[in-house]
């Protein structure tokens, strides 16, 4: 699998998803622009090979993210894949959900995502071929309790893919979503921590209870979401549009 003199911009790319995306994009022949809120992170990962480039973005303003991506063009050319995989999560029984942490899901998870994908369009139809992908979760194909804010935004991902995959169907452009389970990345650890401050379980009970709901009772692993990244940009996927890949062991 090959993208080989391809564009990829990947948002929240300093860490985790992102930054493994970003690495694995560059070693299939890509030339790769990682964004994000904070500079060193991103700098780290620009580090990790050569045609790995940084630039700072907040993915919830659009003024930014035109911004960024005008300063991504000039560093690697037109932008014909977006990987748009920033994103955060919160826990919050839903009676204690106020409208600000309502907004911060929405703004982060899938405002951001449309700002990506419309800002980099015009490039990818101009050269009749694009790929966008978001990097959503199971969260968007079922419940979750506790998260209602976070399970609404990844939801509305999954409507936002499924809508756009018609729209540019003919353009060359394909539009998809790889929804992984809980992933083994430094959100993850947060979440974790989160729960045993609030609960007073072990590290152990807690990992366990997370993955119980996969059946291969097991978290997902950064390189697997990297790899699925990489199938959709290649030649093999040109069909694949509209589709939530999951990544759950067999949960959904």
């Amino acid at each position: 699998m090959s993208v080989e003199n391809r564009h990829a911009v990947v948002t929240g790319g300093g860490t985790g998803v992102g930054a493994e995306i970003a690495e694995t994009m560059a070693l299939a022949g890509g030339r790769v622009t990682v964004m994000g809120r904070s500079e060193e992170p991103l700098r780290k990962v620009a580090k990790r090979h050569r045609f790995i480039g940084w630039i700072t973005c907040d993915v919830t303003d659009p003024k930014v993210v035109k911004d960024a991506f005008r300063q991504a063009r000039g560093l690697n050319g037109p932008i014909t894949i977006v990987v748009a995989n920033a994103g955060a999560a919160a826990s919050v029984p839903f009676a204690k959900l106020t409208l600000e942490q309502m907004q911060a899901m929405l703004s982060v998870n899938l405002i951001g995502v449309a700002n990506s994908w419309q800002t980099a369009m015009p490039d990818m139809k101009a050269v009749g071929w694009g790929r966008m992908i978001a990097v959503a979760s199971t969260a968007g194909l079922k419940g979750y309790p506790y998260v209602a804010a976070y399970c609404a935004a990844k939801h509305g991902v999954v409507g936002l893919t499924r809508a756009l995959s018609l729209e540019l169907a003919a353009t060359g452009i394909t539009v998809n979503a790889i929804c992984p389970g809980y992933v083994e990345t430094p959100m993850l650890d947060r979440s974790i921590a989160n729960i045993i401050e609030r609960t007073g379980s072990s590290e152990e009970k807690t990992r366990a209870s997370l993955t119980a709901g996969n059946p291969q009772k097991r978290f997902i692993q950064s390189d697997e979401v990297a790899g699925a990244a990489l199938w959709l940009c290649s030649d093999a996927a040109k069909s694949m549009n509209g589709h939530t890949l999951t990544l759950s062991g067999g949960e959904i």
